[in-house]
């Protein structure tokens, strides 16, 4: 498996556990395996569903700010790193 980075947490929302995050290269969609990797945080999800301006989207690419449910608690400055299947 390969991990692509494509973006950086921004803020972390405790009570929905929603990550917004900014996409800074290449893109993600819902379905794909996403990793959190940062100090503290290391983890994988599945992207469930995901928002740009409070509406839902079938992808991001870059450029794009998300919001993004997570199953973890992540931090900003968190790096995200899509996961592809070899």
């Amino acid at each position: 498996m390969t991990e692509k980075k494509v973006g950086e947490v921004m803020k972390y929302f405790a009570k929905p556990s929603v990550a917004a995050v900014k996409i800074t290269d290449g893109e993600i969609a819902v379905g794909d395996s996403i990793k959190f990797l940062g100090h503290t945080t290391d983890f994988t999800d599945v992207v469930q569903s995901m928002e740009v301006d409070n509406k839902a989207v079938p992808k991001a690419v870059a450029g794009d700010f998300i919001g993004i449910k997570v199953s973890d608690r992540v931090r900003p400055g968190d790096e995200v790193y899509k996961i592809i299947p070899d």
